[in-house]
């Protein structure tokens, strides 16, 4: 695969690239909002790694049942 192909669909549905500058330098106001929603989506990860960790770490705990 090219660089330029890569780089093209790396963030593609993100609104990050060359592409989220078409109209323009985006202003405070607007860097606030994707910053913003990044950190929500962050948080939403990291909720759900801590989930997955906390149910893969009960399962060590527990003692499999025999068949």
């Amino acid at each position: 695969m090219c660089r330029e192909h890569h780089h093209e669909h790396h963030h593609e549905g993100r609104g990050y690239g060359r592409r989220a500058f078409r109209h323009g330098f985006p202003s405070r106001e607007q860097w606030l909002e994707r910053l913003q929603m990044h950190e929500q989506r962050l948080e939403r990860d990291l909720s759900n790694v801590r989930e997955l960790i906390e149910r893969l770490g009960d399962g060590v705990s527990q003692p499999q049942p025999e068949i």
